[in-house]
């Protein structure tokens, strides 16, 4: 009795830590639901983005999406079709006599090697595309530091420092007393962005100075890795009805403030950025020095 007893308490103690753990899990998934939307637009698939080559990223991620879900479909099919056809209460029993079928060898290995050769083809076009930035009118040099970016317009002198804008950076700090949720664009919004003219080829060299970063964009289709001492190349080419401001961020766990480096691209007309690279490229000229005043006329020598 004594041990039955205490069986029973042991079972009972336990039902209500389940029964706790329970009712605090239904809470927090409530608590969850009822959270204020973040400030991030996010989706549950890709995007085609706003350039050549990110729609071809696009184009092939549906392609594998799409024989994924017709695999799917097929297989599960044909398992839920057996379960529920050859099951015991009809009457179904194992064949013990099943034996090995050349042809069926041949069908599901010629048909997954199909499947497989109608991804990699298209897969190794877009693989190669994405490394081929001949032709390229710009050359931008990207470099990534804990935890700021700096960009450089190669052979033009113009650089300078993008990072987190003063606001966010204000309003992330511990206490500080700001709602987050009042700030536009909160930790997705810099000092400097990158500006950049639609319609225009841009290549972009992206390396490290301290820690590896990876400088994305998912507008662009460009995700590469900045890493010290190694150069990566890629390269964007907007529509020239894109023009807008598109935003991205740091992919790479950098180090303690990895979560505030963001990247905010401009993108703006030819003649928009003509005028914008011209005047960088004044401001860094030394101000020109007054000429020097005429020396004053020299006194007239005394008639003799």
């Amino acid at each position: 009795m004594v041990k039955t007893g205490m069986m029973i308490r042991k079972m009972t103690r336990k039902m209500g830590m389940n029964s706790r753990l329970l009712t605090a899990g239904v809470a927090g998934l409530l608590l969850a639901l009822a959270a204020p939307a973040a400030h991030a637009a996010w989706t549950f698939n890709l995007t085609s983005g706003v350039d050549s080559l990110s729609r071809d990223i696009y184009g092939l991620h549906m392609l594998v999406f799409w024989w994924c879900v017709g695999i799917g479909v097929v297989v599960f099919g044909f398992m839920v079709f057996s379960i529920v056809h050859y099951r015991h209460s009809k009457g179904a029993v194992p064949d013990p006599t099943l034996t090995h079928s050349t042809r069926v060898e041949v069908i599901w290995t010629l048909i997954p090697t199909l499947i497989l050769i109608s991804m990699a083809v298209p897969a190794a076009r877009v693989l190669i595309e994405t490394t081929d930035a001949n032709g390229a009118q710009l050359a931008i040099r990207v470099t990534g530091y804990q935890w700021k970016w700096e960009y450089e317009y190669v052979g033009t002198g113009v650089h300078f420092i993008s990072s987190l804008d003063r606001t966010s950076d204000a309003a992330r700090q511990l206490d500080s007393g700001i709602d987050p949720y009042s700030v536009p664009n909160y930790l997705l919004e810099v000092d400097h962005p990158l500006v950049v003219p639609a319609g225009v080829k841009v290549r972009v060299l992206v390396t490290g100075a301290d820690v590896i970063h990876s400088w994305w964009v998912p507008a662009f289709g460009i995700k590469k890795d900045a890493i010290p001492g190694y150069v990566n190349e890629a390269w964007f080419d907007v529509d020239p009805d894109k023009i807008g401001t598109y935003r991205g961020q740091c992919a790479e766990l950098c180090g303690r403030d990895h979560g505030f480096m963001p990247i905010v691209v401009k993108v703006v007309s030819k003649q928009d950025f003509q005028v914008w690279l011209k005047q960088q490229e004044d401001a860094l000229k030394p101000p020109t020095s007054a000429p020097p005043a005429p020396a004053p006329a020299a006194p007239a020598a005394p008639a003799t």
